[in-house]
């Protein structure tokens, strides 16, 4: 029914081990964490703190763990300062690439930020020399298991959506960035289960890579930036082969 088919940026690797997903946590107790100190711990008044308690949920973190950081960031027990920095660079090939952090040490995440790209073909560019080529869509990933296409569209729709796609096992919900929320809670009331919800910086314009050393790089950038605990989203506009996209 969609028109589009590249929505996603960036296709998140399945959270296998112990180790990553304890980064996972990591990562959303830090956005919760600076959330509630932005807007309070009620999630009843607070639907971005209602939307990464589903993410949390929908990433299996325990609830005893959710309530915990929200507890301690209610009563401002951790003292750290976490500020938003964001990064752009281009990869291998000019493959544009946006970083998103969450830090308590921007220099600290700079100098990392700045090796990777470095290390692996790419570098680290100034502020809007690609952003100009995303904009931002709320991005909702509903769970596809066995749901009828024209049930979902009708649903979308009704929900105040304004696109879906299909796919195998998920549904990608899309919708303006103020609707996200809204959008969201519309699902849950009719029962989806909601695996992610969030503004995502989104593309129309993608780079292929044909060469192999330039896919081994741009794959291992990637890698590099997920797995540092400051940085919580990367978007990309590589144009994945369907077997890197399904890893």
């Amino acid at each position: 029914m969609s028109g589009h088919s590249k929505w996603s940026t960036i296709k998140r690797k399945k959270e296998a081990t112990d180790g990553a997903r304890a980064k996972v946590f990591t990562k959303i107790g830090r956005e919760i964490m600076v959330c509630v100190k932005e807007s309070g711990g009620d999630p009843s008044s607070n639907s971005k703190l209602r939307d990464l308690i589903a993410k949390a949920k929908a990433n299996n973190v325990p609830n005893d763990n959710i309530e915990r950081v929200i507890k301690k960031a209610v009563g401002d027990g951790d003292k750290n300062n976490y500020e938003t920095n964001v990064y752009e660079g281009y990869g291998p090939s000019g493959v544009a690439v946006i970083v998103e952090c969450l830090t308590d040490n921007k220099n600290r995440t700079a100098a990392d930020v700045r090796h990777y790209f470095d290390k692996f073909g790419g570098n680290l560019g100034t502020t809007g020399c690609v952003s100009f080529m995303f904009s931002q869509k709320g991005v909702i990933i509903i769970e596809n298991n066995g749901l009828d296409e024209d049930k979902v569209m009708e649903d979308c729709f009704e929900a105040g959506a304004s696109d879906f796609n299909v796919e195998s096992d998920t549904v990608e919900v899309t919708t303006e960035p103020g609707d996200l929320h809204n959008v969201r809670e519309e699902l849950d009331k009719m029962k989806y289960k909601i695996l992610s919800a969030e503004v995502e910086q989104i593309t129309a314009t993608y780079t292929a890579l044909t060469d192999e050393d330039a896919i081994k790089k741009m794959n291992l950038l990637l890698e590099h930036l997920e797995d540092n605990d400051d940085v919580q989203n990367v978007y990309h506009n590589w144009d994945m082969p369907e077997e890197e996209e399904e890893d």
